[in-house]
C-alpha cells in the first residue's frame, strides 16, 4: 500500500517487575512501527481494501469515524498515497474539522461531512448505506474502523510474522470495532490463545460480531476470549489513577502508549497478572495496534499533558 512500510513488525521483550514476579514473557508486536501515519492495525486493515476499491475501478474510498478517529486520519494518508479521494463521515459538529486529527486529514485531500450522531447510528443500516451508494456511486465505502473480510485478510498475516519472530502461548490485543482480533483469530488457526481487551463499554455485542465475522471468513475457532469489564468507564474514559498507572508502566518500560486503545490493555495486563491467570512460564504476547496521534486530540481536549507521555513525531 506505502512502500515505506516497516515490515514485519518488531518484537520486544517487555521488562517489569511484576512479570519477572510471577515468572512471565512478555513480548510486544510493535505494529505501531510500521508507518509513522498509517501505523497498526489502522495499515493492516487498510491494505486489502484499498487495493480491493483500485482494482475493481473506484475512484475514490469512503468511511466513518469520530471527530478524533485514528481510522479516519490514516486512511486520509494512505488514500492520498494512492492518489484516491477520500470522504469521510464525522460524528459530530463542524467545529472538530480545526482539531489536530482532521485539520491533516483535509490537508492530505480527505473532504470531511459532519453528521449528528442519531444519522451516525444508520452507519451499518442497509438503507442508510444504499442511499449513499447511490449518492456517491464511484466511492468503495469502508465500515467504521476499516472493519470488513479485507481487513481480516489483512490483519491475519501478523500470525505468520509472529510465527516467525517468536514462540509464545498468548496474545492479546485491545477491541474496538474487532475486525483485529477476528482477524487475529483467523490467522492464527488455532495454535496459541487469544485474548481481547474491549476498550468500550456494554461490549458484550462485540462476541456476536467477532462470530458473524469468522463465520464469513469460514472460521470456526474458538481459542479466544473477550474480556468486557476492563473499559474504564467507556470509550475515551479513564480515571486519574488509570492514566497515572499506564504512565507509570510507560515510563519503566520505555513503551509509548495512548489512554484509549493500548493504555486498557496494559491495564488489564497487569491485573490478570496480579490475579494469578497466567500460569508460571507462559509467554505472552500484547499487540501494540497504533493509535499514538490520538494523544494529540487528548492533549487539545486537556483530558492528558503532553509534558507525561512519550509523543510521536507530528505529521
Amino acid at each position: 500500500m506505502i512502500s515505506s512500510a516497516n515490515l514485519p513488525s518488531p518484537v520486544q521483550v517487555i521488562e517489569h517487575p511484576l512479570f519477572t514476579k510471577h515468572k512471565l514473557t512478555v513480548y510486544v508486536k510493535r505494529d505501531d512501527l510500521i508507518h509513522p501515519v498509517v501505523s497498526g492495525n489502522k495499515w493492516r486493515k487498510l491494505k486489502y481494501n484499498l487495493k480491493h476499491a483500485k482494482s475493481i475501478g473506484y475512484r475514490g474510498a469512503l468511511s466513518f469515524g469520530g471527530g478524533y478517529s485514528n481510522h479516519l486520519h490514516a486512511l486520509a494518508y494512505a488514500c492520498q498515497q494512492q492518489q484516491l479521494p477520500a470522504i469521510g463521515i464525522v460524528r459530530g459538529e463542524q467545529h472538530y474539522e480545526t482539531n489536530a486529527t482532521l485539520t491533516q486529514a483535509k490537508k492530505w485531500g480527505m473532504s470531511l461531512t459532519f453528521i449528528d450522531r442519531k444519522t451516525y447510528k444508520l452507519r451499518h443500516n442497509e438503507t442508510y448505506l444504499t442511499n449513499l451508494k447511490a449518492r456517491y456511486p464511484d466511492y468503495f465505502i469502508i465500515p467504521e474502523g476499516g472493519t470488513n473480510l479485507l481487513a481480516l485478510k489483512g490483519v491475519s498475516e501478523l500470525c505468520d510474522e509472529l510465527n516467525s519472530q517468536v514462540e509464545f502461548d498468548t496474545i492479546i490485543t485491545p477491541v474496538g470495532s474487532a475486525g483485529t482480533i477476528s482477524g487475529i483469530i483467523a490467522g492464527d488457526k488455532q495454535q496459541h490463545n487469544i485474548l481481547g481487551i474491549a476498550v468500550l463499554k456494554q461490549a458484550e455485542y462485540l462476541r456476536e460480531h467477532i462470530d458473524t465475522l469468522l463465520e464469513s471468513h469460514q472460521c470456526n475457532a474458538r481459542n479466544w476470549q473477550l474480556f468486557t469489564n476492563f473499559h474504564g468507564g467507556g470509550y475515551a474514559k479513564f480515571s486519574v489513577e488509570d492514566l497515572t498507572k499506564m504512565r507509570a508502566f510507560s515510563q519503566a518500560t520505555q513503551l509509548p502508549i495512548e489512554p484509549i486503545y493500548s493504555g486498557k490493555m496494559i491495564l488489564a495486563l497487569l491485573t490478570l497478572v496480579e490475579q494469578g491467570f497466567f500460569p508460571s512460564g507462559h509467554r505472552i504476547v500484547i499487540l501494540h495496534t497504533g493509535g499514538l496521534q490520538g494523544l494529540y486530540g487528548l492533549i487539545e481536549q486537556h483530558k492528558i499533558k503532553a509534558d507525561e507521555w512519550l509523543l510521536p513525531l507530528a505529521t
